[in-house]
């Protein structure tokens, strides 16, 4: 299922910046100041680029992706988290729509791979606003043109993969926005399982051996897929299931 603009957000209008320090940053500052959205926040430049876990996020020389959603939910926080998988979806839409050969996979929780390497990152912050309601910023990365230099996996981009030249970056978030306003009706009329669905077809390593990597803490047991709050099941070798809701996760092979 690839669904269409979807009908609880439609058009999103997008503010684009040349040079920020980081879209999700400005979505936060948007929202902290009263602003809901929906709204994209872009820019071709981010000087403080973040991923997930801290970890920088390089946007290059302007040929990458660099957007935030920024949107009010009336979802609990841990409910709407659940955003990222929504977003993973849609990237690798974007990715079939302009890669023709490639095989988009997703590894929990939110990153898409072509051929084993990372072509995205997705981070999802929220927080309250003054009068008690919940952001969303939805902060999406596209390798389009350049990799990363000091990426966390080995990286690919768009270009690489055979779609030379990628598209420009409004360009991709035009697509990404559309993919994504449809699976956000998706889950807005059927709920999360149906995202879960979609996302378990897509996804990497389920039904084999997986490491998670929990702080201090690591684990090791079979990937049997999502529960129906996004968290990670895994059947350790004693039989019981652990539920991996933050991490790193690693599948044999990959």
């Amino acid at each position: 299922m690839t669904p269409g603009a979807g009908p609880a957000f439609g058009q999103v209008p997008v503010l684009a910046l040349d040079e920020i320090d980081s879209t999700n940053a400005e979505a936060r500052r948007r929202a902290e100041a009263g602003e809901g959205g929906p709204l994209w926040i872009t820019a071709l430049r981010q000087t403080a680029g973040r991923g997930r876990r801290g970890r920088n996020w390089e946007t290059g020389k302007g040929g990458n992706l660099a957007a935030t959603l920024l949107l009010l939910t009336d979802k609990p926080p841990a409910e709407a988290a659940q955003i990222s998988f929504l977003a993973a979806l849609a990237v690798s839409d974007l990715v079939k729509t302009y890669v023709r050969a490639a095989q988009p996979l997703l590894k929990w929780p939110n990153d898409v791979l072509v051929g084993g390497r990372k072509i995205s990152g997705i981070l999802v912050e929220s927080g309250r606003r003054a009068d008690g309601k919940l952001w969303l910023a939805a902060g999406i990365g596209v390798n389009l043109a350049e990799a990363p230099q000091a990426a966390d996996r080995p990286a690919t981009t768009f270009a690489a993969e055979g779609c030379d030249p990628p598209p420009a970056p409004r360009e991709a978030l035009d697509r990404l926005s559309s993919s994504l306003s449809g699976w956000l009706g998706v889950w807005e009329s059927q709920g999360f399982a149906a995202i879960a669905e979609a996302w378990t077809r897509r996804a990497q390593g389920l039904g084999g051996p997986c490491q998670a990597r929990l702080g201090a803490e690591t684990v090791e047991g079979v990937a049997e897929g999502l529960d129906l709050d996004g968290a990670l099941r895994l059947r350790l070798p004693g039989g019981e299931i652990r539920r991996i809701t933050a991490g790193e996760v690693f599948f044999e092979g990959a």
